[in-house]
């Protein structure tokens, strides 16, 4: 990923990448500033699998997520601090994990 600071998206709701998501589940805060999801997997192991698939993957790209693990439920919230709102890494991060758990 580059070291150039990205830029915030300033009107998420109108971006088709971003509604592209909502047809996955993932849904965007009252504030404009994040979006987030709950991946459900089989079990635990499957859960811990997948976050440690994109743990890896989030390093190279220099952005992580927040997120919570109970069993086999994944919850993720997805935000640029740096720009204080979304940007193409969380939409890049987002279409990740979808590829990664099996959606696509």
């Amino acid at each position: 990923m580059s070291d150039e600071r990205p830029e915030r998206i300033e009107k998420p709701a109108e971006d088709p990448r971003i509604a592209a998501l909502f047809r996955k589940g993932w849904r965007i805060e009252a504030d404009d500033r994040a979006i987030r999801r709950e991946f459900r997997f089989r079990d635990f192991a499957e859960a811990f699998g997948w976050m440690t698939r994109i743990a890896l993957l989030a390093e190279k790209m220099d952005h992580h997520p927040e997120w919570t693990n109970v069993w086999n439920r994944v919850e993720v919230r997805l935000t640029t601090h740096d720009v204080g709102g979304l940007s193409d890494r969380d939409i890049a991060l987002a279409e990740a994990m979808e590829r990664l758990a099996g959606g696509g």
